[in-house]
């Protein structure tokens, strides 16, 4: 499934009655909470008993008829869905609490999953709009960046106020068909590429070329500017609200850069390779553990690979998880490790002599394991071809990249 995001732009009446819908759903949502864990362990309801209690809380709470019931209907699944969620997680070895209670303004979204309670209408007049119609909510204006396809191919439509106060809508569709990944026999070793999720680069790919980090210093020095006038209002004022809204507009924009570039550098990778091999990062534990966690974060490696793996399907490419454990201290010529601490950038072996950068060292190997992997064999050594210098960032511009879509959240 694919969902494509859309800027809303409903009027004023409109936004007040979509807004106050989801207020209700919010209420419906706690009571659906309170009354799950109200029951004990192992005689709790499950999401369709809850489904059917709807009609009856609506007689007690006349409040919880706004909105469509189908919503209702939906809200509730959520919270089964995040319970799911949570048992996943705590299989895996995660600490895990119970679903918490949503305050006036945390639950943000009202969502449809049958083609009766929405409509497109495309003949607006305008090629650059659409409006869609939401039951009990009426019809909103869309920008239509790209198509939007008929209600009859749409599975699941939500629309969601940011706490910018910009509204947006999510169409989440069939993906394409995916075309076809080459076999391992007939892949190239000049169409494979390994890449090392480096400490000074970005990425360091085994062709020898380096991606620079986002430089977002001049976002979080905004960033934090806005934070400290928000400090300074008083708690409940509409200037307070007012300020709240450019906080978080400083960080809508760090967001949007990352992802804007993470989209771009993996649509690139994928288009330009027939197999991508990668690291496959504990990056939870380096998190907990790094002295530049902040960095890392930044750096977002988690919705990277899962941006690799998802692209890899819509444009036909292997992408490959391979251990990172050694990477960086065997030799990509001979194989044997040596160990160097982290800010030696330079990689030596002394059983062969072989000495170039470590982090594209690693990328090579990173390539080798990717390789043996699929069966495509180890890929051979050979010397260091520099297409652009390893300090010369490299730029992947906007027109090289044709977006399909995003994955489903």
């Amino acid at each position: 499934m694919l969902a494509l995001r859309f800027r809303a732009y409903p009027d004023e009446d409109t936004a007040s009655e979509a807004w106050r819908h989801i207020d209700i759903l919010r209420q419906i949502r706690n009571h659906a909470v309170r009354d799950y864990y109200s029951h004990q362990q192992g005689n709790r309801p499950t999401e369709y008993s809850q489904h059917s209690k709807i009609p009856e809380w609506k007689r007690h709470w006349p409040i919880f008829k706004g909105p469509s019931a189908h919503a209702a209907q939906q809200a509730v699944s959520q919270i089964h869905n995040d319970l799911e969620t949570l048992k996943e997680h705590r299989n895996n070895g995660y600490k895990t609490g119970r679903l918490k209670w949503q305050g006036r303004g945390e639950f943000r979204s009202i969502s449809y999953n049958q083609s009766n309670r929405y409509d497109v209408d495309h003949n607006t007049g305008d090629e650059d709009y659409v409006r869609i119609r939401l039951e009990k909510i009426g019809w909103i204006s869309v920008r239509a960046h790209r198509t939007i396809p008929d209600a009859d191919d749409i599975k699941r439509v939500v629309l969601k106020k940011e706490v910018t106060g910009d509204w947006f809508v999510s169409f989440i569709v069939d993906s394409p068909a995916f075309p076809e990944k080459p076999s391992p026999e007939t892949l190239d070793a000049a169409d494979c590429v390994g890449v090392d999720l480096g400490i000074l680069s970005y990425i360091h790919t085994s062709d020898d070329i380096s991606v620079d980090m986002l430089d977002l210093s001049d976002e979080y020095e905004r960033y934090a500017r806005e934070q400290r006038k928000l400090d300074r209002k008083e708690h409940g004022s509409n200037n307070r609200e007012k300020q709240r809204r450019k906080v978080a507009t400083a960080k809508r924009t760090i967001k949007r850069k990352v992802e804007d570039f993470q989209h771009k550098l993996s649509t690139w990778l994928v288009k330009e390779y027939d197999l991508v091999a990668v690291e496959d990062l504990d990056v939870k534990s380096m998190l907990e553990t790094s002295q530049s966690a902040k960095n890392k974060q930044d750096a977002a490696w988690s919705r990277f690979l899962r941006l690799l793996e998802y692209k890899g399907e819509l444009y036909g490419t292997r992408v490959v998880k391979v251990d990172a454990a050694g990477t960086s201290k065997e030799c990509s010529r001979c194989g044997v490790a040596t160990s160097k601490p982290v800010w030696v950038r330079e990689h030596s072996c002394p059983a062969c002599g072989h000495e170039e950068d470590r982090d594209l060292n690693a990328a090579k190997n990173i390539l080798s394991r990717g390789r043996q992997k699929v069966g495509a064999g180890r890929s051979e050594s050979t010397p260091v071809q520099t297409a652009l210098p390893v300090s010369t960032p490299v730029e992947v511009d906007a027109k090289r990249v044709v977006e399909a879509g995003s994955p489903e959240a």
